[in-house]
């Protein structure tokens, strides 16, 4: 399982993404007014906003709040000018990390990130260094509490959906980032319980993590940049097991 899956687990487990509603939707609004500016206000022709629009819904954002974002980028409430930018750095034991942020200040991001990653035992990387290690992809996580493998798996591939594997108390189910959304629906639909639909950049070049003490290094670092309130998105290709997972989130 993709080092972004499992955080995001461990995350729900801890209660963190309700805890930080207010600034998920913050930043999930700065990429809608971001997509809307590019590429015009009707996610039926901006494909990427409609990846934003889908990706607010999945998080239970409103329609008011996903249309006023929409309205303040097509130039009927004002918007500031983000620029989208991709760092790439490492986290200890070599860690890859993707870290996206729209931002109005790139000295200022750039400076904040750096000074994460150094505090933390990790580094900057110059662009393109982990980078390759990446691809997107379609994350549904599903929880596991009382699904039946043969009908989680069903429904998947009936919905589009590639493949579906265990994630420790979870199900993944992977698609191509197109359908993401539409697996995310349709499995809902079904009756399973969804953690999670996003369409993140995965590696399958995981680094193995094996020591408590290294892990909540890592996990550390990725809360810090998470917090800032440029960063949008965080990808890393760690591989930590859910005994030292659990270990190290608690």
């Amino acid at each position: 399982m993709s080092g972004h899956s499992k955080w995001a687990t461990i995350k729900h487990k801890k209660g963190a993404a309700d805890a930080k509603r207010g600034k998920l939707f913050a930043k999930l609004a700065r990429q809608i007014e971001v997509a809307a500016r590019s590429g015009g206000g009707d996610p039926d022709m901006n494909p990427t906003l409609r990846t934003a629009v889908q990706k607010a819904k999945a998080a239970q954002m409103t329609n008011d709040a996903i249309d006023r974002a929409i309205k303040r980028a097509t130039g009927e409430g004002g918007a500031d000018n983000y620029e989208d930018i991709m760092y790439e750095g490492y986290a200890p034991g070599g860690v890859a990390l993707l870290i996206n942020v729209l931002t109005d200040n790139r000295n200022r991001t750039s400076a904040d990130v750096r000074n994460v990653l150094t505090k933390g035992g990790g580094s900057m990387a110059e662009p393109g260094a982990v980078g390759w290690q990446f691809s997107r992809r379609g994350i549904v996580l599903v929880d596991g509490a009382g699904v039946d493998e043969d009908e989680l798996m069903m429904a998947a591939l009936e919905a589009g959906a590639e493949d579906v594997e265990a994630a420790g108390d979870a199900w993944q189910v992977t698609s191509d980032p197109s359908d993401a959304f539409d697996v995310r629906d349709a499995l809902e639909g079904a009756g399973f319980t969804i953690i999670s639909a996003d369409t993140p950049m995965v590696s399958d070049n995981l680094v193995p993590v094996t020591s408590v003490e290294e892990a909540k290094k890592i996990l550390r670092i990725l809360e810090a940049i998470e917090d800032n309130d440029d960063v949008q998105d965080v990808f890393s290709n760690f591989d930590i097991s859910d005994d030292i997972m659990e270990a190290a989130a608690g």
